[in-house]
């Protein structure tokens, strides 16, 4: 019986160290990382990468999303998540994508640059701007196309 006993412990044993490890998510290789989160990770520190198209800086409140090569080009406000201010690097909400949830002045990288901006706040307005010069303003639930560069964006309650 101790035997029986010993030889079940050691099966289940190895079943679970081997049978049962945890299912990981595959981490992209570099050549699958799409360039524009690649260099913004590289640029932007604290960044963490979640998948080739979609990378996260905690302690910054930021997020980008980059399409994947399926052709979703196409947004509007309501992929901008309620609360939250949106940048992307192609006019007409289209492209990647960076989203603030911190009402505060948010430095842009200069591998991101910024075509368009969703503000789907429920009040005040986002002002797009290069240093301190205004390019222009983006009231609470609309969007606007962007010209001019853009250094950072500027919540206003």
């Amino acid at each position: 019986m101790k035997r029986t006993t010993a030889l079940a412990a050691a099966v289940l044993g190895l079943v679970l160290t081997f049978g049962a490890a945890p299912a990981m998510a595959s981490v992209p290789d570099d050549r699958d990382v799409d360039p524009l989160v690649a260099a913004m990770l590289e640029e932007v520190p604290g960044g963490v990468l979640l998948d080739a198209n979609h990378a996260v800086w905690p302690e910054l409140d930021m997020e980008l999303r980059v399409p994947s090569a399926s052709g979703i080009s196409a947004r509007s406000v309501g992929t901008c998540a309620t609360g939250k201010f949106c940048a992307y690097n192609a006019s007409s909400l289209g492209g990647g994508s960076l989203t603030f949830g911190t009402c505060a002045v948010h430095s842009i990288a200069s591998s991101f640059t910024v075509k368009s901006v969703a503000n789907a706040r429920a009040s005040g307005y986002v002002q797009v701007r290069n240093g301190t010069t205004v390019l222009s303003s983006v009231n609470a639930g609309t969007w606007g196309n962007v010209s001019g560069s853009v250094t950072n964006l500027r919540c206003i309650l």
